[in-house]
């Protein structure tokens, strides 16, 4: 059945509110920022939108202005400015894990140098008291504790 010009400039008028509604965020329930909804909410068939159809330059208009708001930071449709922020949240926990995992790394590094440090001066010392131990040198006697003030 063809439409009437009356019918399609009615059709449009719908469409465009439609449009005007979603991209200002009003966006029905179960519904998102796209041509279905769009569609759902004019009360058109939605394969209108495609090929060579009557609302296929409605359709580019609306993904055009949807694509500039979107550019231009604002995201109409709720769920889909969550699933942003999320996104982004979960880039920026990534950095931080890969941070810290190469912080571990590097401290695991430290300590194993630390520990080869102080195995190696352990085993100096040893080999220190060991080669005094075979020489001749001779010890001195400690020191005589004399009582101070005491007289003889």
């Amino acid at each position: 059945m063809r439409l009437t010009a009356e019918q399609r400039q009615q059709n449009e008028t719908k469409i465009r509110a439609a449009m005007d509604k979603i991209l200002r965020g009003d966006i029905p329930p179960g519904g998102k920022s796209d041509i279905k909804t769009l569609a759902r909410e004019a009360g058109v068939d939605r394969t209108a939108f495609y090929g060579t159809r009557p609302y296929v330059h409605l359709r580019t208009e609306f993904e055009r202005r949807l694509q500039a708001l979107q550019d231009a930071g604002e995201i109409p449709d709720p769920r889909e400015a969550q699933i942003a922020r999320l996104k982004a949240e979960n880039t920026k926990l990534k950095e931080r894990l890969t941070q810290a995992a190469q912080e571990v790394d590097q401290l695991t590094d430290f300590r194993t140098q630390a520990l080869a440090r102080l195995a190696a001066q352990h085993e100096e010392i040893i080999r220190l008291r060991e080669a005094a131990a075979t020489t001749r040198v001779s010890r001195l006697p400690p020191p005589r504790t004399t009582a101070i003030g005491t007289c003889s």
